[in-house]
């Protein structure tokens, strides 16, 4: 938890910067003293409120099993600000300039939160990116059985290796028996090498768009519940799927992610349309133009001599 100390430290700083501005709150009642080290003293509401402070990535190991080391930590940075105060150097001039860009940090990052907090998001603006985008949110439960060729990821060990034709044929008679009436399940323990799902009769449960090789994808959607597709041709070998029903994962269970999504989108068009109200300029001096890409005869190597 290296981070979390200096983390710490800048927040601490920032904290001290803004403290020469307003007094300091008055102590509250029954708030103890919590560590104490010499004249550092720390109370029960300060600690917690710098707790609070640090990021979400930190803030749930420093309030369960890293409470006692971000107490160390904290009582440390306090100690050493106590003595840099003692000692004048919260007027050096490098601590001054990086207060008053922490300063400004925090400050901006309370606007941030206050816009933020602005973006208005009802029901039914997340009800219609949800129609919109419908397709995103299909499912499938399907099943299948798989004959790999070798060199397949999925070949079994000590199976008898086919060759490209003889497991598309193996495949095409097993699709045969399964059109005339023989049971899925049984043939998918039998015959599969995707052992995972042939244990189970080769169900594979519920899957969206993205999830499976685009190949096998574009089939499972393509066909209607009960159906027995054609030979499918993947990367892993010979696929016969069944697909058992189709439907759609309900706005409910997808509406967080939305609404995520949306107010990063409207945040950042905020942000942009705000930059842009304020025409900022470059200085092309300081800041030249990025050089191109070099070039594919600049970065392939000239052929071996024979």
């Amino acid at each position: 938890m290296k981070k979390t100390t200096t983390m710490f430290l800048s927040l601490a700083l920032a904290a001290a910067a803004m403290a020469q501005d307003k007094p300091a709150a008055p102590a509250a009642p029954a708030n103890p003293v919590i560590i104490s080290a010499g004249d550092v003293k720390i109370t029960k509401s300060e600690f917690e409120d710098a707790l609070k402070s640090l990021p979400p990535e930190y803030q749930q190991y420093a309030q369960g099993a890293g409470k006692r080391q971000f107490a160390e930590d904290y009582l440390r940075m306090k100690m050493l600000a106590t003595r840099g105060m003692a000692e004048g150097l919260a007027n050096d001039p490098d601590v001054q300039q990086q207060l008053k860009l922490m300063r400004e940090n925090l400050v901006a990052n309370a606007e941030l939160k206050k816009i933020d907090a602005g973006i208005k998001i009802s029901d039914a603006d997340l009800k219609k990116l949800y129609d919109a985008s419908a397709k995103d949110y299909e499912q499938v439960k399907a099943s299948h059985i798989l004959i790999a060729f070798k060199g397949s990821p999925a070949a079994q060990p000590g199976k008898p290796e086919l060759t490209e034709e003889q497991a598309k044929a193996k495949a095409e008679d097993i699709r045969k028996q399964l059109v005339a009436g023989a049971d899925f399940a049984e043939m998918a323990k039998k015959e599969s090498d995707d052992t995972g799902s042939g244990s189970r009769g080769g169900d594979l449960g519920e899957f969206g768009h993205g999830q499976m090789v685009p190949e096998f994808e574009q089939a499972a959607f393509a066909a209607k519940p009960g159906d027995i597709t054609p030979v499918v041709r993947t990367q892993y070998g010979y696929h016969i799927l069944k697909v058992e029903s189709k439907g759609a994962t309900p706005f409910e269970q997808v509406k967080p992610t939305l609404e995520k999504r949306e107010r990063q989108k409207r945040l950042q068009e905020t942000l942009d349309a705000f930059k842009s109200s304020a025409k900022p300029t470059f200085d092309d001096k300081y800041f030249p133009a990025p050089a191109p890409p070099p070039s594919a005869a600049a970065t392939t190597p000239p052929p071996a001599k024979p």
